[in-house]
């Protein structure tokens, strides 16, 4: 039986105060909006203790939460996600011939009586918060029936050669209903992409067909292979999202496309290069609301951690990360930055390109077509009172010599590089022309770093390694721990693995290794000096992973890329 008023039923929970209730109620008169509402606005009364007695007044259950609750797949295919969105109600379940609907206005009789029609049933209205049902259809994604291999019918069904206009930003791709095939099929892929955490897409124009690859934790996964007649079709498409010449197919083009996926912002890097069959087509999906990880969130040990947290509070001096393309440098990068990241410092980066904002932090996208190379805005950069700096690549000896010179004037200075170990840094500056005597007095540390796959939890197996793989691993001592191996379910798409995280090669120059440095010393004989001296290779910090149950042995052999059998 609801309650009379909903005032009243405050009160007596002590939830508000009679001054703020009758400042409310005055307010009421004035906009007519309900109380609640402007309760909320006022700030009198927080909306997760609103509604638990909203609820109560209204005579209908109450859910704090629907993340714990199964889809249900025949219920949702008959209410469309944009109705779902706009009047914020979503079905959960069939129970006695009525359905269960989350309602965060359970008096929108007008919704609740099309929700009736369209299911064919009576329904219960449950009250659950917007945020709450937002966060429930944002999932439908994850479930959605329609996929590329299922666009893929309506292709071979019909004709196409109809290409939609550009995608209006920032419209999810969950509201898009357009009926053109080729539409709904590069939606489709985007979707698929995302949900399957791909962070590439490439297709890839043969002979006689098109091949689709998503890239899942560093790897590439077939995907789709559409007849080759539709792959101009598709490319144009992508083009036309991406603000691409269509027109133009014999020299390469560079986009950027941005959208909304189930709620997420994502940014696309969009890549075309034309092949002897067609062009081919790269996309880079960043998620704008990635959380940027903290420096403790890394992985290193508390030795490590301690070290790092001191290197990046120095006041001058360069860090220079290494690792090839998609290891996680710009990650670190960042994670360093936000840490010292304080109203203090004044913090500008040079990067190309810029892959997430920063708060509170200056960023320059280098732009070759105006001579903003690395090296001219490095030198601006200099002008403008910075106290640490970041380059997001030394290419040049222009911009190595430029770093150098800003660090030795007070500047801390972080970049990276492209080399496969952390000694190979100091040798990879020499080659560039680079004096010795300027590298060793500039250089506080070369971090070198991998991403490595991490075993799904729910499938990982034992595994009983090869001797010989224990013996290249330095891991005969431990021949009698548990390892393990991946299987595959459907939690990890039958991958095995789910995410990954970074593996480390941290050497700090000491005076040790600043002297090897000032003879120009080869990278091997620094490698071993600073192992001598306490440093843990990329493989022994994975293997170290591997003997905590973390990732399996044939990634550590795969991330280490080293020839052991």
């Amino acid at each position: 039986m609801a309650r009379a008023y909903l005032g009243e039923l405050l009160l007596e929970r002590g939830l508000v105060s009679e001054e703020s209730l009758e400042k409310a109620l005055a307010r009421q008169k004035e906009k007519c909006v309900r109380l609640g509402e402007i309760l909320v606005e006022m700030g009198a009364l927080p909306e997760d203790k609103l509604l638990p007695a909203l609820a109560e007044q209204l005579g209908v259950p109450y859910a704090e939460s629907l993340a714990g609750r199964e889809l249900n797949a025949d219920l949702v295919r008959k209410v469309p996600i944009q109705f779902a969105k706009t009047h914020l109600v979503v079905p959960l379940a069939r129970d006695n011939g009525s359905v269960t609907v989350a309602a965060a206005d359970p008096l929108n009789f007008f919704a609740l009586d099309d929700l009736r029609r369209a299911l064919g049933a009576e329904v219960e209205p449950l009250l659950a918060s917007s945020e709450a049902i937002l966060a429930f259809i944002n999932r439908l994604y994850d479930r959605a029936s329609v996929t590329a291999t299922g666009v893929m019918d309506d292709l071979a069904e019909g004709g196409l050669n109809m290409l939609a206009q550009e995608l209006e930003e920032p419209e999810d791709l969950l509201d898009v209903s357009d009926e053109a095939p080729i539409i709904r099929l590069v939606n489709s892929l985007l979707f698929q992409a995302v949900k399957e955490r791909a962070s590439d897409i490439h297709l890839e124009p043969f002979e006689k067909d098109l091949l689709v690859r998503f890239r899942i934790d560093g790897v590439l996964y077939e995907v789709l292979r559409p007849p080759k007649r539709f792959q101009n079709s598709i490319a144009s498409r992508v083009k036309i999202m991406g603000g691409l010449n269509i027109a133009e197919k014999r020299l390469p083009q560079d986009g950027r496309i941005r959208l909304k996926v189930a709620g997420k912002d994502i940014d696309i890097r969009l890549s075309t290069v034309p092949t002897s069959h067609g062009e081919r087509i790269v996309m880079r999906l960043l998620d704008r609301e990635t959380v940027l990880l903290s420096v403790s969130q890394l992985g290193f040990d508390s030795q490590e951690l301690e070290l790092f947290n001191d290197l990046i509070h120095h006041t001058h001096g360069i860090i220079l990360v290494t690792g090839p393309t998609g290891s996680g440098k710009t990650t670190t990068l960042y994670a360093a930055l936000n840490q010292i990241n304080t109203p203090d410092k004044n913090i500008i980066t040079i990067e190309d390109p810029v892959e997430y904002q920063l708060p509170g932090i200056s960023q320059i996208q280098v732009n070759p077509k105006i001579n903003l190379t690395f090296a001219n805005g490095l030198r601006s950069i200099v002008r403008q009172d910075p106290d640490v700096i970041l380059v997001g690549e030394i290419r040049d000896q222009e911009t190595a010599e430029i770093a150098i010179q800003a660090s030795l004037t007070g500047h801390l200075v972080f970049s990276t590089l492209h080399t496969n170990d952390a000694p190979s840094a100091f040798t990879r500056l020499v080659e560039m022309g680079v004096e010795p005597f300027l590298i060793s007095s500039s250089m506080l540390a070369a971090l070198a770093q991998r991403l490595i796959r991490v075993l799904c939890p729910d499938c990982r197996t034992p595994d009983t390694p090869d001797p010989r793989i224990l013996a290249a691993l330095d891991l005969e001592s431990h021949k009698d721990q548990v390892f393990f191996k991946p299987s595959g379910c459907p939690h990890c798409l039958n991958t095995g693995y789910t995410g990954r995280q970074a593996v480390y090669e941290m050497l700090v120059v000491d005076e040790v290794i600043r002297e090897l440095i000032n003879k120009n010393t080869d990278s091997n004989t620094i490698k071993r000096t600073a192992r001598e001296r306490g440093m843990r290779t990329l493989r022994e910090d994975a293997a170290r992973r591997a003997l905590r149950g973390q990732t399996s042995l044939a990634e550590v052999v795969r991330v280490t890329q080293e020839d052991i059998i």
